[in-house]
C-alpha cells in the first residue's frame, strides 16, 4: 500500500462537517455523564462511595479493570509509537499486557481478603497504623498525580484536534474541562458511577478499535506481511521499522532505559492505586480473581488490535505527517479513522474521526475519574480518618472529605498537566508505573509474604522509593535537555535514562530490607503475620 500524504487535521476547524463532529462529540460526553448521576444515586456512605457496595460480579469488574487500565495511554500513546518508532512502540503493549500476571498470581485474591478500601488497610493490618497509613496516602497520591497529568497531556491534545484549535491558550481551557468533569464524576457518581462509566467505555473502546482494525486490514487485502511492509515502506527507515533498535537501540542509554521501561511496566501494574481498588468493589476474592482473567483477556485482546492501528497509522499517514501533528504521535489514532473514511471534507471521515474522538475522551474522563477517586479514597480514609482523627470520623464526613480532596487533587493535576503538553502520554504513564512499582510494589510483597516485614521497612521502602524515582525524574530529560522536555528552555538533567525503574524499583526493595533489618526485634509482629497469611489465603474474617 502505498503512503499517501495526509493534511493535518488542525483544519477541522473550517470543515462544514465539524458540527456533526461536536455533535456526536458531546452525545458520548452526555451519556456518560447521566450515566454518573443516575448511579450516584446510591452512593451514600463510605462502602458505597468508595466501593460501589462490593456489588459487581467478575465479569462487571473486568470491563471495569478493562476500562480502567485501557487508558489515553493505551489507545492514543501505543498507537503513536507504534506509528512513530515501529517494533520498539509496541513493546508498551507487551509490557502493560504481561503486567496483568503479576497483579493476577500474586495480589489480586490476598488484597481482597485482607484490604477494605485501600491499599493502606492491607499495611495496617500488621504494622503500626498511623505511620504506614501516612506513606501509603502520600504514595498513592503521587502515583496516581503522576497518572493524572498522562491523561490530561492526551485530553488537551485530542479535544484541541477535534475542535482545530492550535493556540496554547485554547488547549488550557481544554485541560481545565477534563479537570471539572473528571472532578464531577467523582464527586456525584462515588465508585459505582465511576465503575458503570468504565464499564461502558470498556465496550465502546473495544468496539472502536475492533472497527479500525477490519478497515484497516481490509486496506492491506487482510494481509499482516502487507501492513508491516507498507508500513516499513513509509516510515523512512525500511525493515528497520520492525525490528528492535530504532528507539532503544541507538547506544547503551537507550538500551538501559528499554530495560529500565520494561522493569516499570510489568511490575507497575500490581502497584497503581486506582487498579488497587478496583478489588474492594467484588464480594469475594475468587470474584477478584475472575476479574482479573477476564481482564487479561479484554485488555490482551485490545493490545493486539495496536498493531493494526499502529503500523496502519504508519503505512496510510506516514511517521513525518503524524509527528508535525503531534510531535509524540498523539494524534495518530484520530488521523487513521479520518483517512479511512476518505478524508477531509467526507461525512464519513468526520464520523470516524467523532466517534474516535469521544471514545478516547470518553475513556480519558473515565480513567481520570477512577484516578481521582483512588486518591481522594486515601486522602480521606487513610489520611483524615485514621491518621488526622485516630478512626473517630464518621462516614458522613469521611465522604465529605473525600469530595473535597477530589477537587484539589484535580486542581494539582491541572497546573502540572499544563507543561507536560509536549510529553507523549505512554512515557507520563510509564513514569507512573516507575512510581508505583517503586514505592508501593516493594512494600505490598514485602507485608504480604515477608514474615519480619516491619513498618520501619515498610517506611523505607515507600519514602526511598518516591524519594528516589521522583528525583530521578526532575534530573532526566523527561522534564529538561530536550525540546520534547517539560522545561524545553532549561537542562539541568545529569540522569541519561527517561524512565527511572532501572534504579528505583531495586532501590525500593532494597530500602524496604534495609529499614527491615535496621527495625528492634520487638517491632517484628510475626503473630500478626500468621493473621494476615490465613485471612489472605482462605478469606476469613475478611469484609
Amino acid at each position: 500500500m502505498a503512503h499517501v500524504e495526509f493534511p493535518a487535521l488542525a483544519a477541522s476547524s473550517t470543515e462544514p462537517n465539524r458540527t456533526l463532529i461536536l455533535v456526536l462529540f458531546l452525545v458520548f460526553v452526555a451519556a456518560t455523564l447521566a450515566v454518573t448521576v443516575w448511579a450516584g444515586r446510591r452512593s451514600g456512605g463510605a462502602a458505597e462511595f468508595y466501593a460501589g457496595g462490593s456489588s459487581f460480579t467478575g465479569f462487571q469488574n473486568g470491563l471495569a479493570i478493562s476500562g480502567d487500565y485501557m487508558s489515553a495511554a493505551s489507545f492514543l500513546g501505543i498507537t503513536g509509537s507504534i506509528a512513530l518508532f515501529g517494533y520498539d512502540g509496541f513493546l508498551y503493549s507487551i509490557g502493560f499486557l504481561v503486567a496483568w500476571l503479576v497483579a493476577l498470581l500474586l495480589v489480586a485474591e490476598p488484597l481482597r481478603n485482607v484490604g477494605r478500601f485501600t491499599m493502606a488497610d492491607v499495611l495496617a493490618f500488621r504494622m503500626r497504623r498511623r505511620p504506614v497509613r501516612t506513606a501509603a496516602g502520600v504514595s498513592t497520591i503521587v502515583v496516581s498525580v503522576v497518572y493524572l497529568v498522562a491523561q490530561m497531556v492526551g485530553a488537551g491534545s485530542l479535544v484541541a484536534l477535534l475542535l482545530g484549535a492550535s493556540g496554547e491558550g485554547t488547549k488550557r481551557w481544554i485541560v481545565l474541562g477534563v479537570g471539572a468533569l473528571m472532578v464531577l464524576y467523582v464527586c456525584v457518581g462515588g465508585m459505582r458511577g465511576t465503575t458503570w462509566v468504565q464499564i461502558i467505555k470498556a465496550v465502546m473502546l473495544i468496539a472502536c478499535a475492533a472497527l479500525l482494525s477490519v478497515l484497516v486490514m481490509h486496506r492491506f487485502g487482510w494481509s499482516l506481511s502487507a501492513l508491516l511492509g507498507g508500513a516499513a515502506d513509509a516510515s523512512g527507515h525500511g525493515h528497520a521499522f520492525l525490528e528492535p533498535g530504532l528507539k532503544y537501540g541507538a547506544n547503551l542509554s537507550t538500551r538501559l532505559d528499554f530495560i529500565s521501561l520494561a522493569l516499570a511496566l510489568v511490575l507497575g501494574t500490581a502497584g497503581l492505586p486506582h487498579i488497587l481498588v478496583r478489588f474492594y468493589t467484588v464480594p469475594t476474592a475468587r470474584a477478584a480473581r475472575t476479574s482479573v482473567n477476564w481482564a487479561i483477556v479484554i485488555i490482551g485482546a485490545f493490545y493486539l488490535m495496536t498493531i493494526a492501528l499502529g503500523f496502519g497509522a504508519a503505512a496510510l499517514i506516514g511517521p513525518k505527517t503524524i509527528a508535525a501533528s503531534n510531535p509524540a504521535g498523539t494524534t495518530a489514532a484520530p488521523m487513521l479513522a479520518k483517512y479511512l473514511g476518505d478524508g477531509s471534507g467526507s461525512t464519513t471521515g468526520a464520523v470516524l474521526l467523532a466517534v474516535v474522538s469521544a471514545v478516547a475522551f470518553a475513556t480519558i474522563l473515565a480513567v481520570v475519574a477512577g484516578l481521582t477517586l483512588a486518591s481522594s479514597a486515601s486522602f480521606a480514609h487513610d489520611l483524615y480518618a485514621h491518621v488526622l482523627r485516630k478512626g473517630e470520623a464518621d462516614e458522613r464526613s469521611e465522604v465529605a472529605v473525600a469530595r473535597w480532596a477530589a477537587v484539589v487533587i484535580g486542581a494539582i493535576a491541572i497546573v502540572l498537566s499544563l507543561y507536560a503538553d509536549k510529553l507523549n502520554t505512554a512515557a507520563l504513564v510509564a513514569l507512573a508505573f516507575a512510581v508505583a512499582a517503586s514505592a508501593n510494589v516493594p512494600t505490598l510483597l514485602y507485608s504480604l509474604f515477608w514474615r519480619k516485614f516491619t513498618t520501619r521497612g515498610a517506611l523505607f521502602a515507600v519514602y526511598g522509593g518516591l524519594a528516589t524515582s521522583l528525583g530521578l525524574v526532575i534530573f532526566s530529560p523527561v522534564v529538561s535537555g530536550g525540546p520534547t522536555a517539560m522545561l524545553p528552555d532549561l537542562d539541568f538533567a545529569w540522569f541519561p535514562l527517561e524512565n527511572p525503574g532501572l534504579v528505583s524499583i531495586p532501590a525500593g526493595f532494597v530500602l524496604g530490607w534495609l529499614g527491615t533489618v535496621l527495625s528492634p526485634a520487638e517491632e517484628r509482629d510475626e503473630d500478626r503475620f500468621k493473621d494476615l497469611q490465613v485471612r489472605s489465603l482462605t478469606g476469613i474474617g475478611a469484609r
